[in-house]
């Protein structure tokens, strides 16, 4: 073992757990640093107080004069609290947070200073747009964009800073973020779903999309971490040997969470606490060092910025513990990736929940309207489904036995496919007089009240229906939860759009009334969707095959999956609902491809420094060891030493050939990374550098993998997979 990572584990072994603010409940601390409508009703006046409130729930704007009383009471909360700073806080399309930090203090006229927050500064900045992604909205020379203020997402407090979470746009009004597009999105589905809901019950006037994350990461000792070049650079290891022992036993999901792991848990479980984040799950996950935690559900738009914040706690939190976290989807081969599964539904200002059946057979079909609009939904967008959680890191998952696969598939349980299937086939015309009835008392009203626990649940579906809501299985543990939840909610309020007109339709000529109208359009849903709903095995080579009778894609790469974005069905669908136009879809199609090309061209520039730097200088000084050992046999044994040595010429040999066939396909990596840059076309160069760069990084990790299992543990500069993940 090297002396690097001898006193890396040393180091490890030595550190206590760290302990802050214990003896506090958890119901006492949460919420503690969020301007949040308790923090509000103390501190503003009735009149603030009601606009921002409005402003939250009916979307008004406030009024600049009230802005300037909003932006004082924050100022003076923050003060209280021993904040010096304040920033703006967005989401830019790098798929991390943004921030700029800002004084309250100001000087004035008699050379004195003050500490200062006016309505304007709260209300609107402007970050430069050219230095973030944007996908050609803006030219390098055009710095002009906006962070506006999101008020209903609360500001708050960490460090000694106050964040005000905000969305970003461009001068020219497109969106540059993954804010603006979401609360377009959640919009739109609130006018759709109010729309359809007037059917069952005219006191709606208000639908909230909900969402439950469930973030999964690993924890590396950053020691460690240090002492790998690749795990710095692009947060997986790029080679490695599995260790002998790794996941095979699973004897670490669900278990004993270790004792350092448990303090930093509760050390950033205390953090979350402070901001509002409501963490209620933690356990082990089943890959070695690798964890879980998930909060109660909240409104979709502040559950995306708590997840967002959430990360970048987690990052913070574990420098105090020595700890790496690793959010990458793929972080060791051999061992399960990581996800984050997205829980989605729907509830009225009424309190119910669109996705949850009820207890009479009106009731019920409120339900199915929802639930079969969704099915419909995914069916209809299921390539851009997958386009949606498309990305490097994730390709390494989807689809590995361990993640759902590239195919998107909707479970939905034996009792509720038999219910479908009923209802499918009632009858092929008009309901007639006996079956009104048949409907009401018979069909629809046989399904139970409760659905929580009535069928197994199925791991390998991408698109899950567990209970009262549907689950997003295929998010990656990376990727921003504001993109899978746009595309949910723009493609259910499209899909409810399309519903309510041919009810209407079918309601004023007459034909039926409302309640056939709704069942008739249904039904038809049912028949064109059945496609998408699988119930069996997502990993096996016979869905593959079936997958492609049913004439579902199976795009297994970013470069195949990301041309859904800018398909002119994807392109008319986003502006119906009023939540991107052709331009923001365009740039965030050629930013995601720009992205997938710029990841694999880092990581083969990593692995070909590790190759050539660190793994082969190490073999060949090995193999040195072997040829001065086999010289010495040789003066010993003469004539007989090639019997004698027999095990060490044959290692000579296996590392001459591997050490040539590295250096050979690095060469043949470098030149083909450079014949893709000359490349201009965003698709053909994520082509080559998918089909022929991607390839030979795998080559040149097999066989690096193969020396680490031939060359002396203690010369090997590599911290491996065993110290990795079995040192907590």
């Amino acid at each position: 073992m090297s002396t690097l990572r001898f006193f890396a584990i040393k180091e490890t072994l030595n550190r206590k757990p760290v302990e802050i603010l214990e003896g506090k409940r958890r119901s006492e601390l949460f919420g503690e640093n969020v301007f949040n409508k308790e923090t509000m009703r103390q501190s503003l006046t009735k009149d603030a107080y009601e606009s921002v409130n409005s402003a939250i729930e009916k979307g008004t704007k406030i009024d600049r004069n009230i802005a300037n009383q909003i932006a004082q009471s924050m100022k003076d909360w923050a003060l209280s609290k021993g904040v010096t700073h304040y920033s703006h806080w967005f989401q830019p399309l790098t798929g991390t947070t943004a921030e700029k930090h800002d004084a309250f203090f100001e000087t004035i006229d008699d050379g004195g200073a003050i500490e200062k927050l006016g309505g304007s500064q709260l209300v609107q900045q402007e970050p430069d747009a050219s230095s973030f992604p944007n996908g050609g909205i803006r030219n390098t020379f055009e710095a002009r964009g906006y962070s506006a203020w999101d008020p209903t997402s609360p500001a708050f407090i960490f460090g000694t800073t106050m964040y005000v979470p905000t969305v970003f746009v461009s001068y020219t009004g497109e969106a540059l973020d993954n804010k603006t597009p979401l609360l377009r999105a959640l919009n739109a589905i609130d006018n759709a779903s109010v729309a359809v809901c007037k059917y069952f019950d005219k006191n709606v006037k208000k639908v909230n999309a909900s969402l439950g994350w469930e973030q999964e990461y690993f924890l590396i000792d950053s020691a460690l971490v240090s002492s790998r070049p690749d795990i710095l650079l692009t947060g997986r290891t790029l080679l490695g040997h599995s260790s002998a022992k790794g996941q095979q036993l699973d004897d670490h999901y669900f278990g004993t969470i270790p004792t350092r792991a448990t303090a930093y848990m509760r050390d950033l479980e205390i953090e979350c606490m402070l901001l509002g984040i409501p963490v209620k799950t933690r356990h082990n996950e089943v890959a070695p060092n690798q964890f879980e935690l998930a909060p109660i559900y909240e409104e979709a738009n502040l559950a995306v910025d708590h997840n967002s914040l959430l990360m970048d706690v987690m990052n913070k939190v574990a420098e105090r513990h020595n700890f790496k976290v690793l959010f990458h989807e793929k972080p060791f081969k051999g061992v399960n990736g990581s996800g984050k599964h997205n829980n989605w539904s729907l509830s009225t200002n009424t309190g119910i929940n669109l996705l949850s059946p009820g207890k009479t057979p009106m009731s019920n079909l409120q339900f199915l309207t929802f639930f079969i609009n969704t099915i419909k939904a995914v069916h209809d967008n299921e390539e851009l489904v997958r386009a949606t959680i498309a990305s490097a890191s994730n390709d390494h998952r989807l689809g590995a036995n361990e993640a759902p696969p590239a195919i998107i598939s909707v479970f939905i349980g034996e009792q509720l496919t038999s219910v479908l299937k009923e209802l499918e086939n009632v009858t092929n015309g008009k309901l007639s007089p006996k079956e009104k009835t048949d409907l009401k008392l018979n069909v629809v009203g046989k399904i139970p009240e409760i659905l929580l626990d009535n069928t197994d649940r199925n791991r390998t579906s991408p698109f899950a229906f567990t209970g009262n809501k549907f689950e997003f299985r295929a998010v990656g543990s990376m990727a921003n939860c504001a993109n899978p939840m746009t595309l949910i909610n723009s493609i259910v309020a499209k899909q409810l759009m399309d519903f309510k007109v041919e009810v209407d339709a079918l309601i004023s000529k007459k034909e039926l009334k409302k309640d056939e109208a709704i069942f008739n359009v249904l039904r038809e849903y049912i028949k064109k969707s059945s496609n998408i709903l699988f119930e069996g095995n997502g990993y096996g080579e016979a869905w593959e095959i079936e997958a492609a009778k049913r004439g579902l894609s199976n795009n297994k790469t970013t470069p195949e999956a990301l041309k859904a974005k800018i398909s002119d069905k994807t392109i008319a669908m986003y502006k119906s609902v009023g939540v991107m136009n052709r331009v923001e879809v365009q740039s965030r199609y050629d930013i995601e491809m720009e992205d997938y090309i710029l990841r694999v061209q880092i990581e083969g520039r990593v692995l070909g420094d590790l190759a050539r730097n660190h793994v082969v200088p190490t073999a060949i000084k090995y193999q040195n060891t072997l040829i001065s050992n086999v010289q010495g046999l040789k003066a010993i044994y003469e004539d007989d030493f090639k019997r004698v040595a027999h095990a060490q010429l044959e290692l000579i040999e296996d590392i001459s050939e591997r050490v040539d066939i590295i250096n050979t396909t690095v060469t043949k990596m470098i030149n083909k990374r450079k014949d893709a840059n000359t490349i201009d076309d965003l698709e053909r160069k994520a082509t080559v550098y998918c089909k022929e760069v991607k390839p030979m990084l795998d080559e040149i990790r097999y066989h690096c993998d193969k020396l680490e299992l031939l060359v002396d543990d203690e010369l090997w500069p590599l911290t491996k997979y065993r110290e990795l993940l079995f040192t907590t």
